[in-house]
């Protein structure tokens, strides 16, 4: 029997072979997820174009709970939460010919308290290059996300599937349902698809609206300053009032907006009136199946031109009630969403080199694309959270964040019984936010009305 003569000796070398063993699988699991990457999907590629100093697509989801929020427990809850979500564990990267995102292992993002100007401009680098900010205040939770992302589904679906991970740590158990996903289960691959080059099957390809729109004139606030202005009402009213005009919520506000658009135009100094015109999205997940947590939106943009003639209240709500009844369905939608992918099926726009490629697109936006709407307005609609999550609920709140240019941009959702109005803006003036709730207001509706704002609403 032979004694071994240096066992301190083997035994550091097999701490040595198993550390670089280690750092050996370290590194080819490092690779491995720098290889998972993501192609922006087709809307997303307009966002990080449009990038400026002072300006990103950032959109604001929150939710108002009704006990104060603890941080820590919030961190603990977003470190569990962000993994399950990976197309928004991400940074973006900048290609040859197109951007792309690939998976974010930095450490990050940390819950900050809220401040006064929501939806600032996010900058690719900062923030260890992740693209979501989830901020506390009081009862408060909200999540601002960069809009090359995904769109307001995919964004309340991680607020809400954070928001039950937060309750479950404080003791609630909250079942997955609806917005709630399950952490324990991979990500569904429809989850992370591009669903518009899915749809992109019509034969014929529909002209955009290319007409000029009314620009509302307004003071510019200083950099940094967005303002918000919040309506709070009942469902049960705004529902009786929309029925009592033979329609529905959202074709009611709709009309209401650009009756308010109507009235700014017409105090103005103008040589000429201009057709008023309001740029919708719509949820294409109604129309064509599709599990993804990217963007799959499309726009619609109700209109009035003042040029015909002189319109009630009661035509505006007509014309926005049957132009939704012609345009939004299936059949327009699909047409509308294979007039935007044939530009990725062009083999040769495909392989112009992305400086150039930015460059026709900004050009484009700017000048026609951001002048065919007087403002935007969105309806998350009436919001489900499973039914364990209810009680702990006062309401949610969305923002479409800083308009590219001076408008106004308006966002509506509901919980229960309490429909949130939100306007953002980047200018001074708020006639067309006073001219829209007066009218509500006139209309019977009571509203309760909150603000950042530093100026007088009267």
């Amino acid at each position: 029997m032979t004694q071994n003569k240096h066992p301190n000796k083997q035994n550091n070398q097999r701490k040595q072979s198993s550390l670089a063993s280690n750092k050996q699988a370290a590194r080819q699991s490092i690779r491995s997820k720098k290889d998972v990457w993501y192609k922006l999907d087709l809307s997303a590629i307009v966002y990080p174009t449009l990038q400026r100093r002072d300006f990103s697509s950032v959109y604001r989801l929150s939710v108002v709970l009704k006990e104060e929020i603890d941080p820590v427990l919030l961190q603990k809850a977003l470190d569990k939460t962000l993994p399950r979500f990976p197309t928004y564990k991400v940074a973006i990267r900048k290609g040859l010919f197109w951007r792309y995102l690939e998976p974010n292992n930095r450490p990050g993002p940390y819950v900050r308290e809220d401040i006064k100007n929501p939806c600032m401009p996010m900058h690719f680098k900062g923030n260890n290059r992740y693209l979501i900010r989830v901020y506390y205040y009081g009862c408060r939770i909200a999540l601002e996300a960069h809009h090359c992302l995904g769109d307001g589904t995919g964004g309340m679906c991680l607020l809400q599937t954070l928001t039950a991970v937060y309750l479950g740590m404080q003791g609630h158990t909250i079942p997955p349902s609806g917005f709630v996903l399950n952490l324990e289960e991979t990500p569904n691959p429809g989850e992370l698809e591009d669903a518009y080059m899915r749809y992109a099957t019509a034969k014929v390809k529909p002209p955009r609206p290319a007409e000029k729109t009314y620009r509302v004139r307004g003071t510019k606030e200083p950099f940094y300053t967005l303002n918000i202005i919040d309506g709070v009402l009942s469902v049960q009213e705004v529902m009786a009032v929309a029925k009592r005009y033979g329609a529905t919520i959202t074709e009611y506000l709709n009309a209401v907006l650009l009756y308010a658009l109507l009235l700014k135009q017409n105090e103005e100094f103008h040589l000429k009136l201009r057709p008023v015109r309001i740029a919708m999205p719509v949820n294409l997940r109604r129309f064509f199946p599709s599990k993804t947590l990217r963007n799959f939106i499309t726009m619609v943009y109700p209109s009035i031109d003042p040029r015909l003639g002189e319109y009630s209240f009661e035509e505006i709500v007509t014309q926005v009630h049957n132009f939704m009844r012609y345009y939004i369905n299936d059949k327009f939608l699909c047409g509308d969403i294979t007039t935007n992918a044939a530009t990725q099926h062009n083999l040769l726009i495909r392989v112009v080199p992305l400086f150039i490629k930015d460059l026709v697109v900004k050009t484009f936006y700017t000048r026609v694309q951001d002048k065919n709407s007087s403002a935007g307005l969105t309806n998350m609609g009436a919001l489900q959270v499973p039914e364990a999550m209810k009680p702990y609920i006062e309401r949610f709140d969305i923002y479409m964040g800083q308009p590219f240019s001076s408008r106004t941009n308006c966002a509506i959702i509901s919980f229960e019984d309490i429909l949130t109005i939100n306007f953002a803006s980047s200018i001074i003036e708020a006639d067309v936010e006073r001219h829209f709730f007066r009218k509500l207001i006139q209309d019977g509706i009571h509203v309760k009305i909150e603000s950042n704002r530093t100026h007088d609403l009267s």
